[in-house]
């Protein structure tokens, strides 16, 4: 298994967390995320290769931005 890090701008609550949580474990091949709105950060697990702007678009889709 493997983990994704991104840093996510505009989490400013357990709310916020939810929503990226949700959004990013429907993507297939991901088995977890958690979101921590304290530090900014999603850190993603996936059981298969997965193209990582697909993660960024999903965040980005509901208005969070993803910081390179």
């Amino acid at each position: 298994m493997k983990e994704i890090i991104l840093n996510v701008e505009g989490m400013m609550c357990g709310g916020c967390e939810k929503r990226i949580q949700n959004a990013v474990s429907s993507i297939e091949g991901v088995s977890k995320v958690s979101a921590n709105h304290e530090n900014g950060t999603v850190t993603v697990s996936v059981t298969q290769e997965i193209d990582q702007n697909k993660i960024k678009e999903k965040i980005e889709n509901i208005g969070f931005t993803v910081k390179e």
